[in-house]
């Protein structure tokens, strides 16, 4: 249930960031999920800390 939980998470907050297709997020790799939504965090902890 966490996994797909997670997965979901993961799905939402790139596609709200980047505007990409269900399509395109679940071609990518576990791993590269994972750095896609840290890469937006840390570009949204950024910009909140300019804005």
């Amino acid at each position: 249930m966490y996994a797909t939980d997670r997965l979901h998470e993961e799905i939402a907050y790139i596609a709200y960031h980047f505007h990409w297709s269900l399509e395109e997020i679940l071609d990518l790799e576990h791993r590269e999920r994972r750095r896609y939504t840290e890469q937006i965090a840390g570009l949204v902890a950024r910009a909140s800390m300019e804005g």
